[in-house]
């Protein structure tokens, strides 16, 4: 058994490593544009690429590498500690925000769910046709490029549910491929279309903020449970890992979901008697970031895997349409059928896209955290969507 501490350590090293020169590539602005936080992603896959087995051995129980697990582990704090910052911030504002626009984040979320769909339908009919193949092996792969394509990991799960035992390892293909122009090209589009648009950013800032509706106030003198109020924070994410493990037949909120919500009723209610459940906005930040820096390492990592193995320049191609063909006409649709202004599109088209780290980019391109409520006012509609669209592909064939 040569797994030790250790191999641990070494992890330690190599994320923080990943860290400092992701960072370091994320701030590299080319005429006003960056990968941000995104940066963190990119040299994670690099480094899964090349020394994704070296690290492996670090982990090695007999013949069993345990390292994806220890992966797992640092992905899925890090979307708990990201999803849940993410819901108390948005919590004080989101109910005002979602009673004003309704009809508009349920009807924007579907549309762009359904426009993926059909656009990963459209590649499946037409590769399908070029190849004249076992088409239930490309609904595997399309249903998993869908999945990468809208970073959504509840539909990845659900999608290999779908596919069974043998054809697993094929969607797991396709979301690996189409999985990297989905981060990076939805944490570009939000950076770009307010340069495009030449907005005003004051102006949509001013307009974000009215929108989002008065913040509830909470009363003075409250009791904070520790010095940074962490205790409701865990708590929240806690009850929202309960909640997201229920399931109704093979759907669940899955852990993003239910930390989402639980935070939002947290955010939204404030307190419960004379103790507050809220930690500081400075508090929430932090966590925000620190939890989407360690998501993109570990998502990252993993990716880089097999993705030289299985990389095929065509399914890149499908998976940019997929990826491409929602986001622009969701985009437009939103702001000049729903009239919805501009930061709450782009809010709503990170909350439609499933998109954890484009949401992360949008905050800091808007400069408010207003833009968040758009984004938890969305997401639910999309999860539920994307989870139900992926498992259809699979079965359409």
């Amino acid at each position: 058994m040569t797994f030790s501490i250790a191999g641990v350590g070494f992890l330690m090293f190599c994320v923080l490593a990943i860290t400092a020169v992701g960072y370091a590539l994320g701030r590299i602005t080319i005429k006003g544009v960056n990968l941000g936080t995104a940066g963190v992603f990119l040299i994670a896959l690099v480094f899964g690429c090349v020394f994704y087995n070296d690290l492996a051995k670090e982990f090695m129980v007999g013949e069993t590498s345990y390292l994806t697990n220890a992966l797992k582990i640092v992905e899925n704090l890090g979307l708990i500690l990201f999803v849940s910052a993410v819901g108390f911030i948005a919590g004080p504002n989101f109910i005002a925000n979602f009673k004003k626009n309704f009809k508009s984040y349920v009807l924007l979320g579907a549309v762009i769910i359904l426009l993926g769909g059909a656009a990963c339908m459209g590649c499946l009919v037409l590769h399908s046709t070029l190849k004249g193949a076992d088409t239930s092996e490309f609904s595997a792969i399309f249903s998993g490029l869908l999945a990468g394509a809208l970073t959504s990991t509840p539909a990845f799960s659900a999608a290999k549910a779908a596919a069974g035992a043998e054809l697993e390892s094929l969607v797991a293909v396709g979301y690996g491929i189409a999985y990297i122009f989905g981060v990076i090209g939805v944490v570009l589009f939000v950076q770009l279309m307010p340069k495009f648009l030449k907005a005003d950013m004051e102006k949509e800032r001013a307009l974000v903020s009215a929108t989002a509706g008065t913040a509830k106030k909470l009363p003075e003198g409250l009791m904070e449970m520790d010095d940074f109020n962490f205790m409701p924070f865990a708590l929240a994410s806690l009850l929202g890992i309960a909640l997201g493990s229920i399931k109704i037949g093979t759907f669940s909120l899955t852990t993003t979901g239910g930390c989402l919500i639980v935070a939002l009723a947290f955010g939204h209610f404030g307190h419960v008697g004379k103790i507050s459940i809220v930690p500081s906005t400075k508090t929430l930040k932090v966590l925000r970031e620190l939890g989407l820096m360690l998501f993109l390492i570990g998502a990252g990592i993993a990716g880089g895997q097999k993705f030289i193995a299985v990389f095929d320049w065509v399914y890149l191609l499908y998976g940019a349409v997929i990826t491409l063909l929602p986001m622009i006409v969701g985009f437009f649709f939103a702001k000049y059928v729903l009239k919805i202004n501009l930061l709450n599109t782009l809010g709503s088209i990170t909350g439609g896209m499933t998109s954890t780290p484009a949401l992360g980019t949008l905050v800091h391109v808007a400069g408010t955290d207003d833009v968040a409520a758009a984004y938890a006012s969305t997401y639910p509609v999309a999860l539920i969507m994307v989870v139900l669209v992926s498992q259809w592909v699979i079965l359409w064939f």
